[in-house]
């Protein structure tokens, strides 16, 4: 895979369209989270180091092709010139024009794209406007790059185009992970339901030495090896896929790994009343909520064993004490390898993100993606549109 970076773009004197992903939670009109403007930052600090004008565009919410006020870019501003410790112009009516007026060094911010119908449509019109208001353009927006959109793929066939740091940084990761990897690899996928993450499984059994399966979707891999796990979440009706991907597993030589000993209780509440008993030995009345200890300690061997870990979902029930546990104790050794040198890990998906935040492993990780259903698609083996159309 390659792709071009701001490292081969002569920026002085130039318009440089960036596109970001500015779309933070908002209460009561102020930015409640900001992590994602921080993000960008050494993008737009590097154009204007650079000697380029800064245009940032981005949507926010899904206004659906009409301007929504709650949903204007103009109440990012003031978080946006925070993080950029400088001003910030923001364009809402005639783009050209008001462009036109920026000195150089200036850093201006555009309208919700998503106002415009022709954003989602991955309207070609659309694309020239956006591409006719600059020299250069640059994505440095990852979890966008799933879509084909206006800003995301047409622009890019118009004018010469790159990565942004940002974007760079996720790409680099990610090949490193699963395009090029340091064997042997192993991943961690977590969450509710098989259902959802069919593609996934299926592509990670091939690309993967080893696969460790939990949370609910761990149950209904237990049961289909006909055994009872009670009350558990599980989908009942999807155990014959559950031992498809088994089986295809062992053809492909990747090792599944499922709980050997179950964290259960009666109830789905913090602190409810709980035991830890062998996998196949839930009781009829009681819920799987968590791996065991056992089953952790293989799976940190499992970890010492391995080069490269890629991580999607949590073990457990995380977001209730104590069923949390094991995916901190597991997200703990990982991120003790990888600080000692001794493992690459990778994590994305908002419970993920979540998850390792709460249980402090997220610093030592090697690199954490908050792109959602980018970071998705991609270890789903699928082509993301905004990456593609950036040469890669």
């Amino acid at each position: 895979m390659s792709w071009k970076t701001l490292d081969d773009m002569a920026l002085d004197g130039k318009t440089v369209l960036i596109r970001v992903d500015i779309n933070v939670p908002i209460e009561d009109g102020q930015v409640t989270d900001d992590t994602r403007i921080q993000r960008i930052v050494p993008t737009v600090h590097e154009v204007l180091k650079k000697g380029g004008k800064a245009v940032l565009m981005a949507h926010f919410g899904r206004p659906k092709g009409q301007a929504v006020p709650e949903m204007s870019l103009g109440q990012i501003v003031p978080a946006l010139e925070k993080c950029l410790a400088r001003s910030v112009h923001f364009i809402d009516g005639d783009y050209g024009a008001r462009l036109g007026e920026l000195e150089p060094g200036s850093v201006a911010l555009l309208e919700n794209l998503r106002f415009n119908p022709g954003e989602q449509k991955n309207d070609e019109g659309f694309a020239q406007r956006l591409a006719s208001l600059g020299d250069i353009y640059v994505n440095d927006a990852f979890s966008a790059a799933h879509r084909a959109h206006a800003s995301t793929e047409a622009i890019a066939r118009l004018l010469p185009s790159c990565a942004g740091r940002l974007m760079q940084a996720e790409l680099s990761a990610l090949e490193a992970a699963l395009g090029t990897p340091k064997r042997p690899v192993v991943a961690v996928v977590g969450g509710a339901k098989v259902s959802t993450k069919l593609d996934l499984l299926s592509n990670l059994v091939e690309k993967t030495d080893h696969l460790v399966i939990g949370g609910g979707m761990a149950n209904t891999f237990l049961a289909a090896q006909d055994i009872d796990v009670g009350k558990s979440l599980a989908e009942h009706d999807m155990t014959s896929t559950a031992s498809d991907i088994m089986a295809k597993a062992s053809t492909v030589g990747c090792t599944i790994h499922l709980p050997s000993d179950v964290v259960v209780a009666r109830e789905f509440k913090a602190g409810a009343p709980h035991e830890t008993v062998g996998a196949d030995a839930c009781p009829a009345d009681a819920m799987i909520l968590d791996a065991g200890p056992d089953t952790v300690a293989q799976l940190e061997a499992v970890f010492d064993d391995c080069e490269t870990l890629i991580w999607n979902g949590p073990l457990g029930a995380f977001e209730i004490p104590p069923f949390d546990t094991a995916t901190n104790a597991a997200a703990a050794k990982a991120a003790e390898l990888t600080k000692a040198g001794k493992l690459i890990s990778v994590a994305g998906g908002g419970d993920t993100v979540a998850a390792l935040n709460v249980s402090g492993a997220a610093d030592n990780f090697t690199y954490i993606s908050t792109a959602g259903g980018a970071f998705l698609e991609w270890m789903e083996g699928k082509t993301l549109p905004g990456v593609a159309a950036l040469g890669g």
